[in-house]
């Protein structure tokens, strides 16, 4: 009975036992297949230890290639997707191990049963708020960001408060030293910012509570400068990025061989534009997150935090002040990125409010401390199926154990094109990425060249494409080496006419296709512009148009799509759906004009079809 009681005492097993249900949970709603955005090309990074988009992520690619290598699942993608349900089920136990050191602290205390239970319901919260577990349902860089968050936090509160602990006895047994948990604090951090540098975020708050705890003197600095050994250790894995690139990496986004690019990718160079670009976009973005907060939490969290951030106030300020600051750090910089899915960069906002949650539970359990022992576990008892409000709101929401979308997309698209195909395209978040992984990890259609027409835009991508593809390039060398010439200049900040960039960037395609189209078929996706086109009738064969250099009529095959129903609303969702059903629309026009009304009947019918089979589907635009 004693040892019973002191398992349900302990945080690091109701930790555990939070973890394994929230593991379990995440597992019934994993994505089977390739989803959305970056998920391919991801995939494919880790698989083939290759190089992503900035900032590189290589400690997120060296953990995907051994979870890649794992005997379990039937498929790389899933062994990924599992990966990600792993990293935030962790992150749960290591919030729960942070929310508990945070209330002792707090309430200078051990925190006995109060602190257990509000641990408890606010990972729960945490766990099952619709952002956190979006990223524990397919492959993403975000899943191993929120369990380095809560790392981070965990290592640098047990070491600022080590005093408090020891004089409130918080722990009987102390793992590591305070010296040792600086070090291991720092070498974490390191780690972190080789996940994701919106580590960065932690600064404000971080550097508040150190000189609030530690004061500023002498020995503050020392340890710093002390500390700076095992942050460099941990951030040495950004070494991975030139090394690999160097290796030729089937991927090798940003081809970061020399210390210029290396240096390029590491700050995300190619992304700046989009950060801090207007006052406008910054409202748009602060509209969004303060409309989405109430659901997020299933409304309940967004009440306990309003409660929360206050008690922490009262019950310790330098900690109130610190989360408080990462807080707003995240949000500040977040409304400022203007990008469409910007969910996932509220990450730590959403950790604060957890947190916060966590103080008003702490708080509502102490308040029955006077009342009898049956009716103070009562309320734990309650207070856990309240944290688990999000769980029933978001189920649905996050269940991704259907979502064949991607792949079917991509499946369909492959089919719609001709052996050995030129396929010039923009369709990045449903297509294009996840082409990388059935290309290059599962040898799906090798035979056809998938060009990103945006990419095209960048330098290193032109070299990935002559080693991919060599004869394309090669036939087009005049006009690549043009474009390269002026796109030099942009990519150096040296002054520049960007008319010239933009005709050179405009005949360095029409010669791909016009050097391409008496040699091999040529398509393009539908968002491609006429302007790339001019000269060349577009023959819609099935998700893609084939380019003919006449105007007469082609026969094309009645294409039926193979569509597995996603009953899933949104952007994407959307958008995919839609571009099925364009397709054909595309289609039975073309039989129309050229005087096949049968043809274009039928082709209307199949319509019918598909648009039954997608469900309900409203226009979409990007």
């Amino acid at each position: 009975m004693t040892n019973l009681k002191a398992f349900l005492a302990s945080p690091r097993w109701v930790g555990l036992l939070v973890a394994l249900f929230a593991f379990a949970v995440y597992m019934k709603t994993l994505a089977p297949s390739v989803t959305f955005i970056d998920s391919g090309e991801l995939a494919t990074v880790a698989c083939t230890l290759g190089i992503a988009h900035p900032t590189g992520y290589p400690i997120f690619t060296l953990l995907g290639w051994a979870f890649s290598r794992l005997p379990i699942a039937g498929e790389e993608i899933v062994r990924l997707n599992i990966m990600a349900a792993v990293f935030c089920a962790a992150g749960v136990f290591v919030f729960l191990q942070l929310m508990h050191l945070l209330l002792t602290i707090a309430a200078k205390s051990t925190g006995g049963s109060s602190a257990l239970v509000a641990s408890t319901g606010a990972s729960l919260l945490l766990a099952f708020s619709e952002t956190y577990w979006s990223q524990a349902t397919s492959v993403e860089v975000y899943s191993l960001h929120v369990l380095f968050l809560s790392l981070v936090l965990f290592c640098f509160i047990r070491a600022c408060f080590n005093n408090e602990i020891e004089r409130g006895n918080v722990e009987e047994n102390q793992l590591l030293s305070e010296t040792s948990w600086w070090m291991l604090f720092a070498f974490t951090l390191g780690l972190s910012f080789t996940n994701h540098m919106t580590t960065i975020l932690l600064a404000p708050g971080l550097l508040y509570l150190y000189f609030a705890a530690q004061g500023g003197g002498k020995e503050s600095w020392q340890r710093i400068l002390r500390m700076g050994v095992p942050f460099v250790v941990g951030l040495s894995v950004y070494l991975y990025l030139p090394i690999r690139g160097a290796k030729g990496a089937l991927l090798n986004w940003g081809n970061p061989v020399t210390l210029e690019r290396f240096l390029w990718h590491l700050s995300g160079k190619q992304f700046r534009v989009w950060i801090f670009s207007s006052t406008e976009a910054a409202g748009r973005q602060l509209k969004y997150f303060v409309s989405s907060l109430p659901h997020e939490f299933a409304y309940i969290g967004l009440v306990l935090a309003s409660v929360g951030v206050i008690a922490l106030l009262h019950m310790n300020r330098k900690l109130a002040i610190g989360v408080l600051l990462m807080f707003i750090s995240c949000v500040f910089y977040s409304i400022n990125y203007d990008i469409h899915d910007i969910d996932s960069y509220f990450l730590l906002a959403y950790v604060c409010i957890a947190l916060w949650s966590g103080i008003a539970l702490f708080r509502i359990h102490t308040w029955v401390q006077g009342l009898m022992l049956v009716q103070r576990r009562v309320v734990g008892v309650l207070i856990i199926v309240v944290s688990l409000a999000p769980m029933g709101l978001h189920y649905k929401l996050n269940d991704e154990s259907s979502d064949y979308l991607v792949e079917d997309y991509t499946r369909n698209m492959f089919a719609s094109v001709k052996p050995n195909a030129l396929v010039i395209s923009y369709q990045w978040d449903y297509w294009v990425s996840s082409a990388y992984y059935y290309q290059i990890v599962k040898g799906y259609r090798r035979d056809v060249a998938v060009v990103d027409k945006e990419l095209l835009r960048r330098s290193w991508y032109l070299l990935q494409l002559e080693r991919r593809y060599p004869s394309l390039i090669k036939q087009s060398r005049t006009e690549v080496d043009a474009f390269d010439k002026e796109l030099y200049k942009f990519e150096h900040d040296i002054p520049y006419n960007p008319g010239i960039i933009q005709s050179r960037y405009v005949e360095m395609i029409t010669s791909l296709i016009a050097k391409n189209i008496g040699l091999r078929p040529v398509y393009v996706t539908p968002e491609i512009e006429p302007e790339f086109t001019g000269g060349y009738q577009r023959v819609p064969e099935g998700l893609a148009f084939r380019l003919v250099s006449d105007t007469s009529f082609h026969g094309i095959d009645l294409q039926h799509y193979s569509i597995r129903p996603f009953e899933r609303r949104g952007r994407l969702q959307d958008m995919v759906k839609n571009l099925y059903l364009s397709s054909l629309d595309a289609r039975a026009t073309y039989y129309y004009r050229h005087g096949l009304p049968e043809e274009s009947h039928a082709t209307a019918k199949v319509a019918g079809e598909v648009a039954d089979k997608l469900g309900n589907v409203s226009a979409a635009s990007e």
